[in-house]
């Protein structure tokens, strides 16, 4: 009987590995939803819709994009925050994820343990642009003219929490200069009024700003990034312009769930690698100012070091804006 009994628990133990072997190796077996929390047709949608297509074809299984906007993308993290940790529902944020830590004084999920981390998705430059007409020529003139003209120079965003938002007060902070801030309920409203004049300076993401500034419907005055980027060559850096350290990158990751199994972070995790080698999505990429994030980074630890890192590097630059979302 004891034999018996040894065989019969070897049986049921080597039933359930068997079992878990083969939950990790089918998954995912239906659709998979990757939350968006920011309008269709902005910057973080537009890289997130190149990703989730091409993750698509490396699992077998659709992913859709579902558009979660509002409260500067804590809507969307909460949601996703809050939903089944069975690896079908993921989330795509930007920097905000970060941001949003300090921003919100009272959010409902904690955003280093509300999540797994699945991997970083690129890093996207951002340009300070104006209205085409706008009077300065080159970034210094444009410091200038703002100092001298403070109080109706007007400075438009995407709304609390967005990257135009954020990178538009690290440069006020930068020029240590306040201005008059109009926010906007998305990134498309907010570049309608600065092509139609009706507000002078954004900065915002190259993904947002780089077929306007190609087309002269803009005028480009630097990008944020260490070097120039190759598909706005003339554009100078911020620091050869005159902005020293002004350095301002958003960044993209992509989570899912606490409690999430690992064997699907693991396989979100890969998929998201070979995606990022998909040379369309490179292609596509390259055209809207932006590189694919190396191998090494599109990691759940490389992401989970990302975020902890830009929560402690922005959390003083909130608090001496003073700037609360609630």
């Amino acid at each position: 009987m004891k034999i018996l009994r040894t065989l019969f628990g070897m049986t049921a133990l080597a039933a359930v590995l068997i079992s878990v072997s083969a939950n990790a190796q089918t998954y995912p077996e239906r659709t998979i939803t990757m939350v968006v929390p920011f309008s269709a047709g902005g910057p973080t949608d537009t890289v997130a819709r190149l990703v989730a297509e091409s993750m698509s074809k490396d699992l077998g299984q659709q992913i859709i994009v579902e558009n979660v906007g509002g409260a500067g993308g804590t809507l969307g993290a909460g949601r996703v925050a809050q939903a089944d940790p069975d690896g079908y529902t993921i989330l795509l944020h930007h920097i905000g994820m970060a941001t949003s830590a300090t921003l919100y004084r009272k959010l409902a999920y904690d955003t280093l343990n509300a999540f797994e981390y699945v991997g970083l998705v690129t890093e996207v430059p951002m340009t300070i642009v104006a209205r085409k007409d706008f009077e300065p020529t080159d970034l210094k003139g444009l410091i200038d003219y703002v100092k001298a003209n403070k109080d109706t120079v007007t400075v438009a965003n995407a709304g609390i929490g967005a990257a135009s938002h954020l990178c538009g007060m690290m440069f006020m902070s930068a020029i240590e200069t306040p201005l008059v801030t109009v926010p906007y309920k998305g990134t498309g409203p907010a570049m309608t009024d600065l092509l139609g004049g009706q507000v002078d300076i954004m900065c915002d993401q190259t993904t947002n700003t780089t077929k306007q500034i190609l087309g002269g419907t803009i005028k480009a005055y630097a990008v944020t990034s260490p070097a120039r980027i190759p598909v706005l060559p003339d554009v100078p850096t911020a620091a050869e312009a005159g902005l020293a350290d002004f350095q301002v990158g958003i960044w993209h990751g992509v989570y899912a769930p606490k409690g999430t199994p690992a064997e699907a972070v693991d396989r979100l995790s890969k998929a998201l690698q070979v995606a990022l080698k998909d040379p369309n999505v490179g292609a596509r990429f390259a055209e809207l100012g932006t590189v694919p994030s190396a191998e090494a980074d599109a990691t759940p630890a490389a992401l989970k070091a990302k975020l902890e890192g830009e929560i402690a590097r922005w959390k003083p630059v909130i608090e001496a804006a003073g700037q609360y979302a609630d």
